[in-house]
């Protein structure tokens, strides 16, 4: 698949790159695996003097080794003796930059906390003595959310305070994954659309896999997912074990639950058996792959709470494949494909919402965006997406199909929200409904 969008990042790598010329500079990007941190980092390097470590789990020697062969082979500079240690790897390049100017990017750092985490310190004396005098680019990217909030961001951190620049990539927007069908699937239809969304999220190895394999019509997509050798299939557990550790089966637990509409925190409890606080703000601050949702206009304080799985593929992981493990582990892979398509509609039809919500926000234009439902449950509102400078409110129903939308339900839902809130007093109001045939 050839490299689509991220013109914005381009840019602020460039700048960043620019700036190196006269100041080293020290960049951090991350973001969740999968979503192209290092393609973007080679892109925006490339045709300049460039150096790629890649933090594999090797003996530190051996990755050394690999390194020197980097250095040799992109600055020509040959390293005379057998250097044992990434630190002192580092003090030389760092030594080498305040002569010329390079870029170096280290993949996967946080690796070194599983190899030798005293080479954070280290590398922490060598930038704090060196940096004055250096151009280096330093380019640092690692997808472990808690690893690399140790390294970082804790204030107590071994490297806390020194980047320059901070980049979290995110998954391609709605109109990218659009951009995308259109070239590669001219004939694509809203269902095609809406799988590519709900399978991928936007990751973009995710829609790559989708690209090079052909498989852009939601057919074709679950032919590639639903096979044996699926790397969607085990891709879901295996970065989760590793970012959760010993505790993955509690995250796991909980995740399952609202995957399957167990989205409220005495749902979530019961279905675990235990107090799970800890666990949800951790997935909610550390990981980015829930978020607490409260209807618009409630008090922060409110217990009226749903947590939603904010990533589309874990969406579906835990929807599908993480629940029909059992199915996977004997091998009824076409069994497991007839309970997919057979509850598809209804999961879908929640993506469906989201997809609204992110397409709107990038269409911008709106101050505020969310949901509303009472307690009961019984009144709920798709979208409710405000723009408070000129005071203008859509109440948005949203359906697969556009026959099921009914406006004049939706007002009713409306008028008991206001009597209830007394919110949007003197708004415009805009009552829509949006379906498949709008995406």
């Amino acid at each position: 698949m050839k490299f689509y969008n991220r013109e914005n990042e381009l840019k602020r790598l460039q700048e960043v790159q620019a700036l190196s010329l006269e100041n080293a500079q020290f960049m951090i990007v991350t973001g969740r695996r999968r979503v192209g941190k290092t393609r973007l980092l080679l892109r925006a390097t490339e045709n300049q003097p460039t150096l790629y470590f890649f933090v594999s789990r090797k003996a530190e020697p051996f990755l050394c080794e690999d390194f020197q062969q980097e250095i040799t082979e992109k600055l020509q500079i040959p390293i005379l003796g057998n250097v044992q240690s990434f630190s002192q790897l580092f003090r030389f390049l760092m030594q080498l930059s305040t002569t010329r100017s390079f870029n170096l990017i280290v993949d996967e750092l946080q690796e070194f906390l599983n190899i030798n985490p005293s080479v954070f310190s280290d590398m922490q004396r060598d930038w704090d003595t060196l940096k004055e005098q250096s151009r280096m680019n330093l380019l640092v990217c690692g997808s472990v959310h808690s690893m690399m909030h140790k390294i970082f961001e804790d204030y107590s951190a071994p490297l806390y305070g020194r980047a320059t620049g901070f980049l979290r990539l995110k998954p391609f927007k709605v109109s990218v994954l659009k951009d995308i069908l259109k070239e590669n699937n001219p004939q694509y239809t809203a269902e095609d659309l809406l799988a590519l969304y709900a399978f991928s999220g936007g990751v973009a190895k995710y829609v790559q896999l989708f690209v090079d394999n052909g498989a852009l019509t939601f057919k074709k997509m679950l032919d590639l997912m639903i096979k044996e050798d699926s790397s969607f299939i085990a891709d879901g557990k295996s970065m989760l074990v590793e970012e959760f550790g010993k505790d993955y089966a509690v995250y796991f637990t909980i995740l399952s639950a609202i995957a399957r509409g167990e989205n409220t925190r005495g749902k979530i409890e019961a279905a675990v058996g235990k107090e799970v606080g800890g666990y949800i703000t951790r997935m909610e601050n550390d990981y980015g792959l829930l978020s607490k949702s409260r209807p618009l206009f409630a008090k922060s304080e409110t217990k009226n709470v749903r947590y939603v799985v904010e990533d589309n593929f874990f969406a579906f992981f835990f929807r599908f494949i993480y629940k029909y493990s059992h199915i996977i582990e004997i091998g009824q892979l076409g069994e497991l494909r007839k309970i997919i398509e057979r509850d598809y509609a209804t999961f879908s039809g929640k993506v469906l919402g989201k997809y609204f919500r992110d397409k709107l926000i990038e269409q911008g234009g709106i101050t505020r965006i969310g949901s509303y439902w009472d307690k009961t449950g019984e009144n709920e509102i798709d979208l409710i997406a405000l723009n408070e400078t000129e005071k203008v409110v859509q109440i948005i129903e949203i359906k697969r199909n556009e026959a099921h939308i009914r406006y004049s339900l939706l007002k009713e839902k409306a008028a008991a929200m206001l009597a209830k809130t007394g919110e949007l007093k003197g708004y415009e109001m805009q009552y829509k409904g949006f379906s498949m045939a709008d995406m």
